[in-house]
């Protein structure tokens, strides 16, 4: 594994304190592996307001703008594994560029994107 991408269940559960989540976080810190979060997934857990355990999560991870490039390259990967959203469809394109493993709690999804992109990638559940 060269880094750890970090889907909606992941700042979800930072955000609810969950246990699971905040352990594996410490862990890949402990590894020094800056934990890469896509732009659009953040936009799609953000709703305003304090949300500080979220806040503290996202200052140790690196928010991932989305190109021109990549969007084209997630709008093919979405159309080939016949999935209309594209947060998911981004986590997988990412992760997979950079051999990333995955935090969701939608694992089922990014399997699946996957298996389309012919990536094999590893997830952890939260």
């Amino acid at each position: 594994m060269t880094g750890v991408t970090y889907d909606i269940g992941a700042l979800v559960g930072a955000e609810r304190n969950d246990r699971t989540m905040w352990a594996l976080h410490a862990g890949f810190l402990a590894e020094d592996v800056v934990p890469t979060v896509p732009a659009p997934v953040l936009a799609e857990a953000w709703r305003g307001g304090r949300q500080a355990s979220m806040s503290q999560l996202l200052a140790m991870c690196e928010i991932e703008a989305m190109s021109a490039e990549q969007a084209r390259r997630v709008g093919v990967l979405a159309g080939k594994a016949v999935h209309d959203d594209v947060v998911d469809v981004t986590v997988v394109e990412g992760a997979a560029r950079r051999r990333d493993a995955v935090v969701t709690s939608n694992d089922t999804h990014i399997r699946a994107i996957a298996s389309a992109a012919g990536a094999r990638l590893r997830i952890e559940h939260v």
